[in-house]
């Protein structure tokens, strides 16, 4: 399993890939910050219409990133983003929603769900974590948005849930890839982080937080692994990018490495 970037056709335009998805099942991709046109802060490929960057500019690099997956413009699907664990199952009659108007995207949710063909679902981070499922054998789709409030109220586990329950799933034929994002060589937390996540996980709590000179690091892509190991599913179907946004903030947009006024990634999958 590997994660890694991709060049495509536009000039500089850069999608990051994971080898756990069968190309002729899913399409899949995240974005880097690199072949749009956004400037400043935003500079290039800034995904993200909740930001302060140009509207105009932000619809044009979503169909830039489109362009690049071979995916069709205007049926990117996504949600509002609040650091919550609501995970919603999509229809057809939601496609569309939120891809060029924030104001329509899907209200209150963190996570997605769909057995649609052609409804890419798609999602925004700047530090937070990439979640995407794919379920093979039934042909089911599932993106989650990982912060750390975000993963330690499950949301990795209750898109899998929600795909069980709506698809009949089995969580031991899913396939999972986590996304670039903040790594614990950067993300120091404080007490009341660690306290949550010390009582939402007390069975891998010390392999997720670390004491390295005095200050604790939170570890989100090994938390948001192992819940999903929790949930079902197989070590082995689980791939993790290992990639730090803090770190490769030239590379990515980081939340904390660009001061809090920076773009967004995003990561997209989609059912052929």
């Amino acid at each position: 399993m590997s994660f890694s970037l991709i060049s495509r056709n536009r000039k500089n335009l850069w999608i990051g890939k994971f080898s756990i998805f069968p190309e002729d099942l899913f399409i899949h991709g995240v974005s880097t910050r690199h072949g749009g046109v956004s400037k400043g802060a935003f500079d290039s490929l800034n995904l993200g219409l909740h930001v302060e960057d140009d509207l105009n500019d932000v619809r044009k690099n979503r169909d830039i990133f489109f362009e690049g997956l071979e995916l069709p413009k205007g049926q990117g699907t996504t949600c509002q983003q609040v650091h919550g664990s609501k995970v919603v199952k999509i229809t057809k009659s939601q496609a569309g929603s939120g891809m060029y108007e924030f104001d329509e995207s899907i209200r209150d949710a963190d996570g997605l769900i769909t057995n649609e063909p052609g409804i890419p679902l798609m999602l925004f981070f700047a530090d937070c974590t990439p979640i995407l499922i794919a379920d093979p054998v039934k042909k089911v789709i599932g993106v989650a948005h990982g912060g750390w409030r975000g993963t330690v109220a499950s949301i990795g586990a209750k898109t899998v849930e929600l795909m069980v329950k709506e698809y009949g799933s089995r969580p031991e034929d899913l396939l999972a890839g986590i996304g670039p994002a903040i790594g614990p060589c950067c993300y120091e937390v404080g007490p009341e982080v660690i306290k949550q996540f010390r009582d939402a996980f007390p069975d891998f709590y010390d392999k997720i937080i670390s004491d390295e000179k005095g200050s604790q690091r939170l570890n989100l892509w090994k938390a948001n692994e192992l819940q999903l190991i929790k949930a079902g599913l197989k070590k082995e179907n689980i791939d993790v990018a290992g990639v730090c946004t803090a770190c490769n903030h030239r590379q990515f947009f980081s939340y904390r490495a660009d001061n809090g006024k920076t773009g967004r990634i995003a990561a997209v999958l989609s059912i052929k």
